[in-house]
């Protein structure tokens, strides 16, 4: 009994810290130091080291984190609705996941030396063409294998959280104005129904 309560007081610990790493890079834009989690998360620097062998492995635990709350965030909505709905609930999907996830993006992306980093990004990316594959099946459903895989890395690269980055903070825009950059690009690019 008293093992189960230490675990999971360990376990909320170790959500407070990955949840004040997140508040601080969604703050400051940078990666913040093992002295500024601590403080943020109410704890002694020590108790970070105690959980995360190091800012990477804690970057690790907050990317697995990050996606799994995505993923739970991302349900694909309206699959079965007329095409201008399917892109509207498709765009403000993407989009409250840019708002939300882009300093960490922006973080993991550069941690590039980390391996398990690396493989999460690509996971995340697959993630996005999964849902767009499933979101235009109508649109995609008359189109050969290569064409359409083609279209899918377009509108994948199209909807990264690099371009909402680019027109947030680059060109300026409000979210509604990106979010119809990417709904009218995304009607351009899709072929009509079958």
């Amino acid at each position: 009994m008293k093992v189960d309560g230490r675990r999971q007081r360990s376990a909320r610990t170790r959500l407070t810290i990955i949840q004040a790493y997140l508040e601080l890079l969604r703050r400051h834009g940078v990666m913040p130091t093992a002295a500024q989690i601590a403080d943020e998360a109410g704890y002694s620097t020590r108790s970070i080291f105690e959980r995360f062998t190091d800012l990477d492995a804690l970057s690790l635990a907050t990317a697995d984190y990050a996606i799994a709350q995505g993923q739970a965030e991302a349900v694909a909505r309206d699959v079965d609705a007329d095409r201008a709905s399917r892109i509207r609930s498709h765009v403000e999907t993407r989009a409250q996941a840019c708002e939300r996830w882009l300093p960490l993006w922006r973080i993991i992306t550069r941690q590039d030396q980390i391996a398990d980093l690396k493989m999460r990004v690509v996971l995340v990316r697959l993630a996005n063409i999964e849902r767009m594959r499933l979101m235009y099946g109508p649109e995609l459903s008359n189109l050969p294998e290569a064409p359409r895989d083609q279209l899918l890395i377009a509108l994948a690269t199209l909807t990264s959280f690099e371009s909402w980055d680019q027109m947030r903070n680059c060109h300026g825009l409000s979210a509604e104005a990106a979010q119809a950059v990417w709904r009218a690009a995304i009607d351009r690019m899709l072929p009509s129904a079958g």
